[in-house]
């Protein structure tokens, strides 16, 4: 697959609409301008094999290609009545699987229709979890990307415990208004040994998650090289986000409920319901 490039990402997302039910789509005539086909009867042709692989894979094609008409100027201010489609996203990966695979931009396509299907799919199922399914979900993202945090830390300079524990609440500092580990694990009313992020509903987790991924990310694109530095940069990304929930009246982290069952309990609960059913345990998925 491809190696997706920033400018042709940018000509897919130029040309999505968004309908009034807040669903995306795309029009085939614009995507046949970005995947360079200059006559529509030979694109059309791409349509008709997309239409016919949706069919064979059990869908209705008129559920991802439904026919609407267009006024499009042909020349001298004179417009003609044209045929158009309204394409879902899994309309355009198939449109694209079918496509000239000599073209580069069909390659591209590809690439990017199948990243947006797949965070698509992601997202639709971990919406119809639970919100301790959620919890455990997030949670698990969470260590991940925790142990990514603490290696750009580690190369920026943060190399001690101590270090590592000043880096960290700088992090929450900046999330919670300038609470510390210890200042959110008292208003938790949590024991000694129990963790912060095991006692986090799955809202309170998906904003540390942000706060965690979008400071790793700042962390190696700033080429960090200091501990101060590294605090700064963990402390102001985590300020940005907290601005950015006040901005929006969003509820702030920490004065979200904390759940009364820890994240250990809930795996608990669930291994156990896996071994009485054949249902599928999602952890880190």
């Amino acid at each position: 697959m491809a190696k997706l490039n920033a400018k042709e990402y940018k000509s897919f997302e130029d040309i999505k609409q968004t309908d009034d039910n807040g669903l995306e789509f795309w029009y085939a005539r614009d995507l046949s301008g970005v995947l360079e086909y200059s006559k529509w009867e030979n694109f059309s042709k791409v349509i008709k094999r997309a239409m016919l692989a949706c069919k064979n894979s059990g869908y209705n094609i008129n559920d991802h290609f439904p026919e609407v008409r267009k006024m499009v100027e042909i020349g001298s201010g004179t417009k003609r009545n044209l045929v158009d489609y309204k394409l879902t996203r899994y309309a355009c990966y198939l449109i694209v699987q079918n496509g000239d695979p000599r073209k580069e931009v069909i390659a591209l396509g590809q690439t990017y229709f199948a990243i947006q299907t797949r965070r698509a799919e992601v997202a639709d199922a971990f919406n119809q979890l639970d919100e301790n399914n959620k919890r455990l979900v997030v949670r698990g993202n969470i260590k991940q990307w925790n142990q990514l945090l603490a290696e750009a830390a580690h190369n920026a300079g943060v190399i001690t415990d101590e270090e590592f524990a000043v880096f960290q609440n700088s992090g929450y500092m900046g999330l919670y208004g300038g609470m510390t580990v210890a200042d959110i694990h008292e208003k938790k009313g949590l024991k000694e040994k129990e963790k912060i992020l095991d006692f986090m509903g799955s809202t309170e987790l998906i904003a540390n998650l942000f706060r965690i991924s979008q400071a790793e990310e700042k962390l190696k694109k700033d080429n960090a090289s200091s501990v101060e530095q590294a605090n700064n940069i963990h402390y102001e990304v985590a300020e940005k986000i907290r601005n950015a929930m006040i901005e929006m009246g969003a509820t702030l982290p920490e004065n979200l409920p904390t759940p009364e069952k820890s994240i250990q309990v809930i795996e608990r609960e669930e291994i156990r319901k896996l071994r009485n059913s054949d249902q599928k345990l999602m952890l880190d998925e």
